[in-house]
C-alpha cells in the first residue's frame, strides 16, 4: 500500500473541495472514523467512571490492584484485538472487521452498564478493549484504502481528530451524569451508542477496493472506485492498484508467507534488527513518559531525531516540576480542625486522629495517609479552610454531603492546583509533537518495504504492552512512593532514577536513529 504522507494546507483545501463535490467520500471517512471516536471515548471515560465505581463497590475502594485492573484490562484486550484485527483484515476484509469491532464494543458497554460486581466490569472492559484494538488499526486502514490518493492524508488525519473528539466527549458525558442515579453505569453504557451508529452506517458502505482487488474481485473494486474518482481517473487508479498489489505480493513471497517465517527473516536481517531496536525503544519510551497522543505539525520541518530529543529535554523538567508541585500540594493541604472533626459527633471522628499525639499538626493528607479508615470532609463554603478528619463510613460520608461539603479519600484540595494544571499543559505541549507522535512515524519509515508490516506490528505491540504495564502499576507505585513528607526520600530516589532512565533513552534514540535506515 502507498504510504500516507503528512497532509498540508493545500491537501486540506482539496479535501474540502472534493468532499463537497462528492459527499460519498466524506460519508465513508466519517463512518469509518467513528472507530477513532470509540477509541478516544474509552480512554477518557474510565477516569471519571472509576470515581463512582469505588463508591458503589467497597472492594474497589480498598484494593488498588482492582482499580488498576479495571483500567488496564481494556488495554490488555486491545493488544489481543489488534493482533486478531490484523488477521481478520486480511482474511475477511476491512468492513467486516469494523462490524465485529462495533459488536464487541457494544456488548462490552452493555456488560459494564449492568455489571453487578467488579469482576463483570472487568469482563466488559476486556470486550471493549478487543473492539478498540481492532478499530484502532482497521478504521484508518479502511479510510486510507477507500479514499482518493490526493486527499488520503487529510482524510486519515480525521481519525486522529475523532480520537481527540472522543476524549473530549467522554469528559462532557462524565460531567452530565455526575448527579444522575446510576452515574458510572450511564457513563460506560453510553459508549454503546456510537458503536451501534457505526455498525448501522457501515452496513451501507462497501468493502475496501484494495482488499477486493487482492481477492481478485476486480469488477467490485472498479464499481467502488467509480463512486470515488471521476470517469477519466478510474482507469488510471485501477492500473496503479494493480501495480501496487503485484509488487506487494512479490515482496511478501520473498520473505515467506507465514508469520513465523516473516519474524525469523526479519530478525536475521541486520538492517531490520537495528531498526527494531530503535522502533521498539521509542514506542516503549512513549508510554513510560506519558499519555498516548498523536498530534503534530513540525516533524517534516525539523526531523524525527531532533523532535524526540527536544521533546525528552522538555519532558524531564516538566515531570520533575510536577513532582515538586504535588509534594507541595500535600504539605500545604487544608489543616484538620478538632472543632470541625467533632462537629459530626464523637463517634464520627477518625480514631487515628483522636489517638494521635501530634493531632494539632495534622492536615488533610496526614488524615488520609493515617489509615484507610479515615476520610477528610472539606469546609463549607471555602474548601481550603480547616476541615474534619472523619471515619470513612457511609454514614459520615452522607453527613458530610448533607452539609454540601466535599468528601475526600484519595486526594486533597490545594491552592496550587492551578500550577499543576499549567505544568500538565506544558508537559503535553512538549510531549505531543515529539514523543507523542514521532515513534509512529519512525516505525513507518525505518524498515525496508518488505519488512514494514511485521516490523511496525512488533513495535506497535510493544507500545500496547508498555501501556498495559503503566496502567496496571501506576496506582500501586503511587501508594508505594506516597506523598508529602512521609515519602520525600523515596520520591527523590525515584525522581533521580526516572531522570537516569530518560537520559539513557535519549542517548540510545540518538544513536539508533542516526544509524537506522531512513
Amino acid at each position: 500500500m502507498e504510504p500516507v504522507v503528512k497532509p498540508d494546507k493545500t491537501e486540506f483545501t482539496e479535501c474540502w473541495r472534493t468532499s463537497w463535490k462528492t459527499p460519498y467520500i466524506m460519508r465513508l471517512a466519517f463512518s469509518a472514523g467513528i472507530g477513532g471516536l470509540l477509541f478516544g471515548y474509552d480512554t477518557g471515560v474510565i477516569s471519571g467512571a472509576l470515581l463512582y465505581i469505588r463508591d458503589d463497590f467497597k472492594s474497589v475502594e480498598k484494593k488498588t490492584w482492582l482499580q488498576e485492573t479495571i483500567v488496564s484490562m481494556a488495554v490488555a484486550g486491545a493488544i489481543i484485538g489488534a493482533a486478531i484485527g490484523g488477521w481478520m483484515n486480511d482474511k475477511f476484509g476491512r468492513k467486516k472487521s469494523i462490524l465485529v469491532a462495533d459488536f464487541l464494543f457494544f456488548v462490552g458497554a452493555i456488560i459494564m452498564a449492568v455489571a453487578p460486581t467488579p469482576a463483570v466490569i472487568i469482563i466488559g472492559r476486556i470486550f471493549v478493549g478487543l473492539g478498540v484494538g481492532m478499530a484502532s488499526m482497521t478504521s484508518p486502514l479502511y479510510i486510507s484504502e477507500a479514499s482518493p490518493a490526493r486527499i488520503r492524508g487529510a482524510l486519515v488525519s480525521t481519525n486522529g481528530l475523532l480520537i481527540t473528539g472522543g476524549q473530549f466527549l467522554s469528559y462532557l458525558i462524565n460531567l452530565a451524569f455526575t448527579k444522575t442515579p446510576g452515574t458510572w453505569r450511564w457513563m460506560l453504557g453510553v459508549a454503546g451508542i456510537p458503536a451501534l451508529l457505526q455498525f448501522i452506517l457501515m452496513l451501507s458502505l462497501p468493502e475496501s477496493p484494495r482488499w477486493l482487488y487482492r481477492q481478485n474481485k476486480v469488477h467490485e473494486a472498479r464499481a467502488i472506485l467509480e463512486k470515488i474518482y471521476s470517469a477519466e481517473e478510474v482507469e488510471e487508479e485501477i492500473k496503479a492498484l494493480q501495480s501496487s498489489i503485484e509488487h506487494e505480493k512479490a515482496e511478501e513471497a520473498s520473505i515467506g508467507g507465514d508469520t513465523f517465517s516473516k519474524l525469523k527473516n526479519a530478525w536475521r536481517n541486520k538492517v531490520v534488527r537495528r531498526g527494531l531496536y530503535a522502533g521498539i525503544t521509542v514506542q516503549v519510551a512513549q508510554q513510560f513518559v506519558g499519555i498516548n497522543t498523536v498530534i503534530m505539525a513540525t516533524v517534516d520541518r525539523y526531523g524525527r531525531r531532533k523532535l524526540m530529543i527536544s521533546s525528552m529535554i522538555g519532558i524531564i523538567p516538566c515531570l520533575l516540576a510536577l513532582t515538586v508541585v504535588f509534594q507541595q500540594s500535600s504539605v500545604h493541604s487544608p489543616s484538620v480542625s478538632r472543632t470541625e472533626s467533632t462537629h459530626f459527633g464523637g463517634n464520627s471522628t477518625c480514631s487515628s486522629y483522636l489517638t494521635a499525639s501530634d493531632a494539632s499538626s495534622w492536615n488533610c493528607m496526614t488524615c488520609l495517609k493515617a489509615s484507610s479508615e479515615c476520610g477528610f470532609c472539606g469546609s463549607e463554603p471555602n474548601k481550603y479552610l480547616p476541615g474534619a478528619c472523619l471515619a470513612a463510613t457511609d454514614a459520615t460520608k452522607g453527613a458530610c454531603g448533607a452539609e454540601h461539603r466535599v468528601w475526600y479519600t484519595k486526594g486533597c484540595p490545594s491552592k496550587i492546583g492551578g500550577l499543576a494544571v499549567t505544568l500538565l499543559g506544558l508537559y503535553i505541549i512538549v510531549y505531543s509533537p515529539g514523543m507523542g507522535t514521532v515513534p509512529w512515524i519512525v516505525n513507518s519509515e525505518i524498515y525496508p518495504l518488505r519488512y514494514g508490516g511485521i516490523g511496525g506490528g512488533i513495535a506497535a505491540v510493544s507500545n500496547w504492552c508498555s501501556n498495559l504495564i503503566v496502567s496496571e502499576t501506576f496506582l500501586t507505585l503511587t501508594e508505594a512512593i506516597g506523598s508529602g513528607d512521609q515519602a520525600s526520600a523515596q520520591r527523590e530516589k525515584m525522581s533521580r532514577k526516572r531522570m537516569s532512565i530518560l537520559l539513557n533513552l535519549m542517548k540510545y534514540i540518538t544513536a539508533e536513529c542516526r544509524h537506522s535506515p531512513a
